[in-house]
Parts: structure tokens; C-alpha cells; sequence
């Protein structure tokens, strides 16, 4: 794990602890890469953050083990200064620079957080916002999408990452052998 991806998961742990209070959690079976995935009506519930619906980059790839390498988010195109939008509705938890990056976390009426990354934050700590509020907007700094620009895209719950796109109906297709 980087020192940015701990430093991520030390604020996100703070954030759950001082910014959410207490919420039901999404429920669900363990999806393709062993995580759950929320419910159907969560899933009804969730819009992409970027307008019109972004290219997406890079696909999330569960590590083996929570201090080995992989891809705890997804990563979707974008343009330096294009909106970002809360994915579900919630309440703005957490904000700030972690690794050199500004950092916006909104913690979900489910339980759930999303994080979002370059992004300079538009409404102030602690302000509740509904599916599809501009919630920031996407910064240049240089990140590892570079020479593109991209939305990092997480979603945990307490600890536990899980495929964003599995939010939006956009998970990978398992294909299961026949009995």
C-alpha cells in the first residue's frame, strides 16, 4: 500500500468515525471480485458523478489482501474543472489534501462513502446534498490517469472498498458454470 492510499484510508477511517453518526448499512450478496454489492434499490438509487456518463479508464481491482497492491476505485475520464456530483444522496464529510491531491469524501444515507479525487470541494463540510448536487469539481493536478485527466472514484463501506460500478449497473459480467 503507498503512503497516499494509507494516508486516504487513515482520513476516510476519521471521517466514518466523526462525520457519519450512525446509518443502516446496504446489504447484498458478494459480487465478482468478493465484495457485496448494495442492494438492488441502492443500485436504483446511484448516477455516475460525471456528466454526460464518463469513459471509463480503469476498472477496480480488489487487492488479495488489504495492504497489497490494486485499484480501489475506478478511474473515469474527465476535463479540469468539470462538475462533480454526488452519486446517491448524503452529506458532504470529509475534505482536504491527502498525498498532494484535494479530496472530497460524502458519506451516504446507506452508511456508504464515496470518495472523489482530484477534486476541489464546492459546498462546505457537513452539507447535505442529494443525488446529482455538484459536490466539487475535478482539479489538474497530475495523477496516474496522466497525460489524462480523471475522477478517481471510490466507495466503502467502513473499511472495505467496493467496485463502483457496481452501483451504477455497470459491473463485470461472471459468467457461471452450468449445473
Amino acid at each position: 500500500m503507498s503512503i497516499g492510499s494509507a494516508l486516504l484510508s487513515a482520513v476516510l477511517a476519521a471521517a466514518s468515525v466523526t462525520g457519519a453518526g450512525t446509518m443502516p448499512a446496504a446489504s447484498g450478496a458478494p459480487d465478482s471480485s468478493g465484495g457485496p454489492l448494495p442492494s438492488r434499490t441502492a443500485a436504483g438509487r446511484w448516477a455516475w458523478p460525471l456528466d454526460p456518463r464518463p469513459e471509463v479508464v480503469r476498472r477496480f481491482d480488489r487487492p488479495d489482501q488489504p495492504w497489497l497492491p490494486g485499484h480501489r476505485g475506478v478511474d473515469l475520464a474527465a476535463s479540469a474543472g468539470q462538475s462533480v456530483r454526488a452519486p446517491s444522496a448524503g452529506r458532504i464529510s470529509w475534505t482536504g489534501v491527502v498525498a498532494g491531491r484535494a479530496v472530497v469524501v460524502v458519506t451516504h444515507e446507506d452508511g456508504l462513502r464515496s470518495t472523489f479525487e482530484p477534486v476541489a470541494a464546492a459546498p462546505p463540510l457537513g452539507t447535505p446534498v442529494a443525488r446529482s448536487d455538484i459536490v466539487g469539481a475535478v482539479t489538474s493536478t497530475p495523477g496516474h490517469c496522466a497525460p489524462r485527466t480523471c475522477l478517481h472514484w471510490g466507495v466503502l463501506r467502513d473499511e472495505t472498498y467496493l467496485d463502483p460500478l457496481s452501483f451504477v449497473g455497470r459491473a463485470p459480467v461472471v459468467l457461471l458454470p452450468l449445473p
